[in-house]
């Protein structure tokens, strides 16, 4: 009688072929598609499907946005590389405390490297994320001539990639509606042309920050597009666009040459691209003794800008606050759920919320 052949009893075929495919992803450095995995395996389309939406249901693969699949290691914390843009700066030191905190609560492990405030910075931290293979990278960066050379080396290490503030190519965005807080800052500003000046204005000053491209420059754009509704009397050639480099020191020197060259003017209402650029722009005022003759709305509601406008005297009436202390659990949110391969929209917006100096005054 022959005998029959021994065939293990507890084996669970789908498992075993659970476990195939995850074991062919761990020994992966980089992402397959769909079609490569089932080729590999050589189990049908569907069951390989099925297998691959499971194992990034339950977070071992993550699903990028081009559809391929890549390994997320268990051994380890989940990795956020994290591009600062820069350390000396009090808003993107902000969100990077959030984001530090944030990391923590959610047990992901955040590497943080410094772009200082420099495109080629961040183009050589590019490089570096792709080189320790981090899960997942968080950019912020202004350059945005940096942006697609940046997008592309981390695309290429089939990398997921969220850009704060400045669009980059294959990146989900996160940041402000640029062009509603400037609307938000030049509509406060005309109210107090209005009410201070009674509706005239000698000069209209935005301090731009161009080099970080239109999306940002959005804010002086916004900002002029609120006034002129509010005051459609001001002539078009009272309206100046200033490239500062969104930088406290450029603003200074900027605007100590504006006022030296008009002495006789008594009112210049100034929106800034960033509170370092509205500062800038108070201190050149004030070592001219020309306080009186400014308002200014600034972007960000940095500390330093916040005590600004809790002086009597002082040309700052408002700042658009864009909620840096609220970056934090957004971004990691954002980026896990893109790891779990998840929908996520393409742009996600923070709230932003208007600061004057009446309700600075009422606070205190």
């Amino acid at each position: 009688m022959r005998k029959k052949s021994q065939t293990p009893l507890y084996l669970i075929p789908i498992l075993s072929k659970a476990l195939d495919v995850l074991e062919l992803m761990e020994n992966e450095s980089g992402s397959l598609t769909l079609e490569a995995i089932h080729k590999r395996t050589r189990f049908s389309k569907t069951t390989t499907y099925r297998v691959l939406k499971t194992l990034v249901h339950r977070g071992y693969l993550a699903q990028l946005g081009d559809g391929s699949y890549r390994h997320i290691s268990r051994q380890k914390k989940v990795v956020f590389g994290y591009g600062s843009q820069s350390s000396t700066m009090p808003f993107s030191d902000a969100v990077e405390q959030s984001l530090r905190t944030a990391a923590v609560e959610a047990g992901v492990e955040l590497l943080v490297l410094d772009n200082h405030y420099s495109g080629t910075t961040a183009v050589q931290n590019a490089d570096e994320f792709a080189k320790r293979g981090v899960d997942l990278v968080i950019e912020f960066q202004t350059d945005q001539a940096a942006a697609p050379i940046i997008a592309d080396k981390i695309a290429s290490a089939g990398i997921p990639l969220i850009a704060v503030d400045i669009p980059h190519p294959h990146a989900t965005f996160f940041g402000v509606d640029n062009f509603r807080c400037g609307k938000a800052a030049g509509e406060i500003l005309a109210r107090c042309i209005e009410e201070r000046w009674d509706g005239r204005v000698d000069w209209i000053i935005g301090l731009d920050l161009a080099f970080a491209g239109p999306m940002v420059q959005a804010r002086v754009t916004g900002a002029f597009e609120a006034i002129n509704k509010e005051l459609p009397s001001i002539k078009a050639d009272r309206y100046v666009r200033i490239d500062v480099q969104g930088l406290r020191e450029n603003s200074h020197t900027a605007m100590l040459e504006f006022l030296r060259e008009h002495p006789a003017s008594r009112r210049i209402a100034i929106v800034a691209s960033n509170d370092a650029s509205a500062l800038g722009a108070i201190d050149a005022a004030r070592s001219l003794k020309r306080e009186k003759h400014l308002m200014i709305v600034g972007q960000d509601a940095i500390e330093e800008m916040l005590n600004e406008m809790r002086k009597s005297r002082t040309p700052a009436v408002a700042t658009i606050s864009h909620g840096a202390e609220n970056y934090g659990r957004q971004l990691i949110h954002v980026g896990l759920e893109i790891l779990k391969g998840r929908h996520v929209p393409p742009y996600h917006f923070a709230e932003h919320k208007l600061i004057t100096q009446k309700m600075m005054a009422e606070e205190d």
